[in-house]
């Protein structure tokens, strides 16, 4: 009933401005022109109506505690600010799932560089570091060489006789490491309590 009635109001009010305007002899222009003013007016009020509605329901929401124990509250939103990635779904699929060996040879390549040296390390002979790392760079090349749309290649091949002279590097420091901790074992081990000496006998 109250619409009912603010809507005649509304009408009455829009008859008594025409009227007022064609006794003060406006042209058809004029009018139209304090029409397209009034719509104008109209449309700022609802989009300020809109506003308090939506600032409204934010509040409302914070006082229901929607808003509490968000899954990045306090956090940097991953992705946000970098620029768009049209394989973004590709790779947040192979991180969440961990999946290997699926996915544009560009990602698995790149992801197969970051794991290179430890598979190096695993090896056992220097024929064995030199066929991986010939394998590895033949890929690369051969993934640069295909067009078939995707992320762009840019894992770098790698040198094979630097790589050597790095595993070598990797080897040595890693023998030492081993060794150092067999003499300090081993020391650990002739400093026996006196309790175990004198049960052994050895004085």
């Amino acid at each position: 009933m109250n619409g009912e009635n603010s809507a005649f109001k509304r009408r009455l009010e829009r008859a008594m401005e025409l009227r007022n305007v064609r006794a003060t002899g406006m042209t058809a222009e004029e009018e139209a022109e304090l029409e397209a003013a009034e719509d104008e007016e109209r449309r700022k009020r609802k989009k300020v109506d809109d506003a308090a509605r939506v600032e409204y329901l934010i509040r409302d929401a914070m006082a229901q505690g929607k808003f509490d124990n968000l899954k990045y509250a306090g956090k940097p939103i991953p992705g946000l600010g970098e620029r768009y990635d049209p394989d973004w779904w590709v790779k947040g699929l192979i991180q969440r799932e961990h999946l290997s060996g699926l996915g544009p040879k560009a990602i698995l390549l790149r992801t197969e560089d970051a794991e290179l040296d430890a598979k190096l390390d695993a090896l056992y002979s220097e024929k064995q570091v030199r066929d991986l790392v010939e394998d590895f760079n033949a890929r690369v090349i051969d993934a640069r060489r295909q067009l078939q749309g995707g992320p762009p290649v840019i894992t770098k091949t790698r040198d094979v006789g630097v790589e050597l002279e790095r595993w070598r590097e990797r080897r040595a420091a890693a023998a030492e490491a081993t060794a150092a901790r067999e003499a300090e074992h081993q020391e650990l081990a002739g400093k026996r309590p006196w309790w175990r000496r004198i049960w052994n006998g050895s004085g």
